[in-house]
């Protein structure tokens, strides 16, 4: 009998995570969310209204760098574009559209936002940064970008 064929090793061995389903496991450590679900909702809220909150060409690029189940989020439908809201606002409206306290809101934009940079390449995520308004370099745990006087 080989290893491989080991009724024990069988046992044992993890289930392969596809690239979403890693995705959603780091949001729900960040979040720190009891379950996959939690996390897939909070996932599923952020990533279709970022995707409205930036324009097409940063969107497709953002996209092209996540799973396919989040880049489809993002892009949502692509002529749904949002006016332009700044980070604090962008948390108040999913709170409110969502009856979340504002805080809470905030604690998931962070855990979404931040595991999605660990995806995205650095300078991506900086030109990204410099597209939206104030206030979401810190959403995505980069600290504000702030232009020289």
């Amino acid at each position: 009998m080989s290893l491989s064929s080991s009724p024990t090793l069988a046992a044992t061995r993890l289930p392969v995570l596809t690239s979403y389903e890693r995705l959603l496991e780091a949001v729900r450590y960040a979040g720190a969310y009891p379950t996959r679900e939690r996390a897939e909702k909070s996932v599923r809220l952020v990533l279709a209204e970022l995707g409205r909150q930036l324009p097409s060409s940063e969107r497709e690029e953002l996209a092209a760098s996540l799973p396919e189940e989040a880049a489809r989020l993002l892009a949502g439908d692509a002529t749904d574009h949002a006016a332009p809201m700044t980070g604090w606002s962008f948390v108040k409206t999913l709170a409110t559209r969502t009856g979340t306290a504002p805080a809470v809101m905030r604690w998931d934009v962070g855990s979404v936002l931040t595991s999605v940079a660990g995806l995205v390449d650095p300078d991506l995520l900086t030109r990204l940064l410099r597209r939206l308004p104030s206030g979401y370099a810190l959403l995505f745990g980069r600290a504000e970008l702030v232009q020289a006087a």
